[in-house]
């Protein structure tokens, strides 16, 4: 995938991306490392139902102690290289938006209050104290295009604190989908999905552009929820006929369902569903119980690249 996104994906500013990354789901822990030598380790620890619920507007560790126990066993279990890791978190939390401006100040320090200013109605949390990341994803003398990430300020604390608690530090800190998109590489148009339990994100990735990024929160009845998962593909497949004048014949997913149910929910026999990160035959210290590992993996394949600013 295009560089862009090693730039974006990350709302902390470390020298580099460190070489262990940790994903924190409601349905657990996933751990990644990158030893010194072979390829990358993955293991899994379950959390409780109900230790951890992602939202906007209220505390989503409802156990901490728990939630910090599941990502110090799954870490460990991994043993990376540093203390320093990737903290992935679900899309929920993390809100991407490409805004257009006549012109954007060089300077962060400058940069940052026109963004906060832009997003401060486009949010529904207090952008003052909020952890954003921008990268410019184009500029012309009379157009500037930016994307932006943004997560309220007290969430991102909660979880910086239990990586923390853990013993480890978070040293980059991303959306679970921009995340995810490293794990491509192709410089052609990209149609993608990433499902959790509470939302569904589509993504529309082409050369160095990111077209679309959607998150839809999802309807908790599980027939509504299809019907909002097929209803969100649809919109982004058509959105992708017309920005790119081509319908998709492709969709990259990951999430926590299987793809075989995934893909027959949106029954699109033109459409075919390949996985983000196919299962890899070595390297699970524990089973992953359906965990996807496109977060974690994404993360990890940006080890030593400079990330975007704070």
């Amino acid at each position: 995938m295009s560089a862009i996104f090693k730039k974006i994906s990350t709302i902390r500013q470390p020298g580099g991306r460190p070489p262990g990354a940790v994903e924190v789901t409601p349905e657990g822990v996933l751990a990644g490392a990158l030893p010194s030598a072979g390829g990358p380790v993955y293991a899994f620890v379950a959390l409780p139902a109900g230790a951890l619920v992602p939202a906007l507007d209220a505390s989503n560790l409802r156990a901490p102690d728990v939630v910090s126990a599941a990502i110090r066993a799954a870490l460990d279990e991994v043993s990376p290289r540093s203390r320093s890791v990737s903290l992935v978190l679900p899309d929920l939390l993390i809100r991407v938006f490409v805004l257009d401006f006549d012109t954007l100040p060089a300077k962060a320090a400058e940069a940052l209050p026109v963004l906060r200013f832009r997003l401060r109605k486009m949010v529904p949390f207090d952008v003052e104290h909020a952890g954003i990341s921008y990268q410019v994803l184009s500029q012309t003398k009379d157009e500037c295009r930016v994307l932006t990430a943004i997560i309220p300020g007290p969430i991102l604390a909660e979880y910086e604190a239990a990586v923390r608690v853990a013993g480890y530090e978070p040293g980059a800190v991303l959306s679970s989908s921009l995340a995810a998109l490293e794990t491509i590489d192709s410089l052609e148009a990209v149609l993608t999905a990433n499902l959790s339990a509470s939302a569904l994100t589509t993504t529309i990735a082409a050369g160095e552009d990111l077209l679309l990024y959607r998150t839809l929160d999802l309807a908790q009845d599980p027939s509504d929820r299809i019907l909002d998962i097929r209803r969100g593909i649809a919109v982004a497949a058509a959105y992708f006929e017309d920005k790119l004048h081509a319908r998709p014949t492709r969709l990259h997913y990951a999430g926590s369902e299987p793809l075989a149910d995934f893909s027959a929910w949106i029954g699109d026999p033109d459409l075919e569903v390949i996985d983000f990160v196919p299962r890899p035959e070595s390297g699970l210290t524990t089973p992953l119980r359906g965990a996807s590992l496109s977060g974690v993996a994404g993360a990890l394949s940006l080890h030593g690249e400079q990330v975007g600013v704070r």
